[in-house]
């Protein structure tokens, strides 16, 4: 077991804004079906996979839906997705994030990424921060949803790490309770107001100091 620490990164939101795609994605499912679909509905949906996203867009608009059309309509909703994200590149990285990667790997500690992204690995190409990352565990490599912890379980395994040594970056409640539940540094990148359970939390990378990330390299 090595003593490096585990640095498990989410995608959506911390490394990339691909949330706005997935929010046109599911605004157009919706509109088909006739339910508003909103930026603070959006919210909801932070985090969960996507069968429980459809289910909570359903459950807007009381609707029962046999398995045939549900996964009609989450085939539709990859493909609109998938379009909108085909052009992505460097520029969509948020900020600062590059820095901190870069600065985790001067420090020769491990990068994974823990996320319910079934298309983390060619976003991450396409933004060329693949090579960062020792080990991706994705929505294609688990089966429960965060709160459940099992995304960032695996990705410290990945890495041969103990929960302990683990510390994960997220920007969703049901993220930062998955952190916590199993044990690693829990750190959130958005509102405190709403990521008020992150042992940490920042508006984002930008207001990280590298000297913060030593901090807890040496711990």
């Amino acid at each position: 077991m090595t003593n490096k620490k585990a640095f498990i990164f989410d995608l959506d939101g911390v490394i990339v804004d691909t949330a706005k795609y997935h929010f046109i994605a599911w605004q157009k499912i919706a509109s088909h079906l006739g339910i508003e679909f909103t930026p603070e509905h959006n919210e909801e949906l932070k985090g969960v996979s996507r069968i429980r996203s459809l289910e909570i867009i359903l459950g807007l608009g009381n609707i029962v839906a046999s398995q045939e059309d549900k996964n009609y309509w989450l085939t539709q909703k990859n493909e609109d997705y998938l379009s909108y994200i085909e052009n992505m590149n460097e520029s969509e990285i948020l900020p600062g994030v590059r820095a901190i990667l870069e600065f985790i790997k001067e420090k020769n500690q491990l990068i994974a990424l823990g996320s319910a992204s079934k298309n983390a690995r060619p976003i991450l190409e396409k933004v060329k921060l693949l090579h960062f990352f020792d080990a991706i565990v994705d929505g294609n490599d688990v089966t429960n949803a965060k709160p459940d912890p099992e995304v960032f379980l695996r990705a410290a395994q990945l890495l041969n790490s103990t929960n302990e040594n683990s510390i994960v970056f997220e920007d969703s409640v049901a993220g930062i309770q998955a952190a916590n539940i199993a044990n690693m540094l829990s750190i959130g990148i958005g509102e405190t107001k709403t990521l008020h359970e992150a042992q940490f939390c920042f508006p984002s990378f930008l207001h990280i100091d590298t000297s913060f990330i030593d901090t807890i390299i040496k711990k």
